[in-house]
């Protein structure tokens, strides 16, 4: 998508963003309005409009994208027992290209971002609830 910024990140057309993970299916970046000490984002390089749009076949993606966060809360010290994984859900979603939100340690953030992402809500998403919602979908 060409005016979408996830995939200007991912092309690499966005110097002051810094990667801090990459596969060949995803991406790691700092939010740009953190929310707690470490927040980041795992985005799918391939354009997904969202969470909502992901099949069962997806659930390897999915599990990389946290699994993605995690690796990077551990290398900056981000206490993962106090975070959250999760992903806006539409219509409530800023930016329409797949990324999961990791935010450490969530005991610490203000009214609003907890509000924000407060967790199964109709906003917001955790990655367990998605995950769920995919394997719920492979056995039917």
């Amino acid at each position: 998508m060409e005016r979408c910024i996830f995939c200007k990140i991912v092309r690499g057309e966005s110097p002051e963003t810094t990667i801090e993970y990459e596969s060949e299916n995803i991406i790691v970046f700092k939010d740009i309005r953190p929310a707690s000490q470490h927040h980041f984002l795992s985005v799918s390089k391939a354009h997904i409009d969202s969470a909502k749009c992901l099949k069962s076949e997806d659930l390897p993606l999915l599990n990389e994208l946290e699994e993605a966060l995690k690796k990077v809360f551990e290398e900056k010290g981000a206490d993962i027992k106090d975070a959250s994984f999760g992903f806006h859900w539409p219509p409530f979603t800023t930016v329409k290209h797949l990324h999961m939100h990791g935010i450490s340690p969530v005991s610490t953030m203000g009214f609003m971002s907890k509000c924000i992402f407060k967790p199964n809500t109709l906003w917001f998403c955790t990655a367990d609830c998605v995950r769920k919602r995919l394997e719920a979908n492979t056995s039917s």
